[in-house]
């Protein structure tokens, strides 16, 4: 056996009121790094702000961090970061401006850098040369703020890529569950079956060991008890609480272990389309779990500890009852076209085969495999 590693985030802070660590930092400045409104508007970016001033921290904002952050994006933050010299950068809103914090910081220590050197898994150079990094997650899916990865997206070229570097596992994690309590009930469905698809695609990694499979299996189990909940009653605070954990755990597990060919093609379908990943995570696992069941008995095992008959089929129910669509064809999101999909499709299909996800997918997968398991599920078709 080769020598392997796993490695745990440096400091979680979990439970309600636990935004208020912020208060207790130690430094002068403070880059605060969101997308959207939402955090302004429930009153979060104020909060953290003002924690922050407790902290003697001044702040600046940096915000507008699309749903699938683009290059042009990291760099604008960079830019301000380099402007404003802060040694905090706390990342607070959906994964994508956590991930999109990450790579802005690294541009920040390494101005010198372009996109294109960090690309190659574990091409960045060490960051906290200047600043640490705290990410507050407001909703319980990617696990970004406990991750070594960052997704960002070539907006000339239609491709997300995904960034892997062991330094930008942020120095502190907040999970507090008061912030995904504002969540609209789509985007719990989304962000809820991400954290599945975690724990599922480590679960199978050809990287997964005992070191990982516990965080899977325990993160799976807290989806399926209480994913429903959470999406059915969305101010049940322990749900709440359980998926924000359960979102963690699934990071620790795929942090170390890798994933597999649901995110490789979830990547590339989200940067030809702008399909939000969670959603195309959803859509594609019952599709993968089944062409994967041929190469590893990694569901039969967490079957027998969870004491489900047929993962998939359970994966499948909870789709249904949240109103996610069963293949790309029936999505809504966005304009599944049939003939862009078929214009783009070996392509799309090439990209992901050539995605780092590809290499810890179980069996040796190869790229007409992919462009099977794309059209399988935009037409909601069996896995040959």
């Amino acid at each position: 056996m080769s020598v392997m590693s796993f490695s745990i985030p440096r400091t979680i802070y979990y439970g309600e009121g636990s935004l208020d660590k912020l208060a207790q930092l130690q430094g002068k400045k403070a880059a605060i790094v969101t997308g959207g409104s939402s955090m302004k508007r429930f009153g979060f970016l104020d909060q953290a702000e003002d924690l922050l001033k407790k902290a003697g921290i001044d702040s600046i904002l940096i915000d507008g961090v699309e749903p699938n952050p683009s290059v042009e994006t990291v760099q604008r933050g960079a830019k301000a970061m380099l402007a404003f010299s802060p040694d905090w950068i706390v990342a607070i809103g959906g994964g994508s401006a956590l991930d999109a914090a990450k790579v802005m910081w690294c541009f920040y220590e390494h101005p010198e850098l372009v996109f294109e050197d960090i690309i190659q898994p574990g091409s960045m150079p060490s960051l906290r040369n200047k600043a640490k990094f705290i990410a507050i997650p407001s909703t319980s899916g990617t696990a970004s703020e406990i991750t070594a990865f960052s997704v960002i997206t070539d907006t000339k070229n239609h491709i997300k890529y995904p960034i892997v570097a062991a330094d930008m596992v942020p120095d502190i994690a907040i999970l507090d569950p008061s912030l995904p309590m504002t969540m609209p009930k789509h985007i719990t469905a989304n962000t809820g079956m991400d954290v599945m698809c975690h724990a599922v695609e480590a679960l199978a990694s050809t990287a997964s060991n005992a070191f990982t499979d516990p965080y899977a299996i325990q993160a799976i189990k807290m989806v399926l008890e209480y994913l429903p909940v959470a999406y059915h009653e969305p101010k049940n605070l322990p749900a709440r609480e359980a998926m924000h954990e359960a979102s963690a755990l699934a990071g620790m597990a795929f942090t170390n272990a890798s994933l597999g060919l649901v995110h490789s093609m979830a990547h590339k379908i989200g940067g030809e389309f702008g399909v939000t990943h969670g959603l195309a995570n959803a859509i594609l696992l019952p599709y993968v779990i089944a062409y994967n069941r041929k190469f590893t008995d990694k569901y039969s095992y967490a079957e027998k500890i969870l004491g489900v008959a047929d993962l998939c089929e359970a994966i499948k129910e909870m789709n249904k009852k949240m109103d996610i669509p069963s293949c790309f064809r029936d999505c809504s999101e966005v304009d599944f076209n049939e003939k862009k999909f078929k214009e783009v499709l070996q392509r799309m299909s090439q990209n992901a085969f050539l995605d780092p996800c590809t290499l810890t997918n179980p069996g040796t997968p190869s790229a007409s495999d992919v462009q099977m398991l794309y059209e399988a599920a935009y037409y909601g078709t069996a896995v040959k």
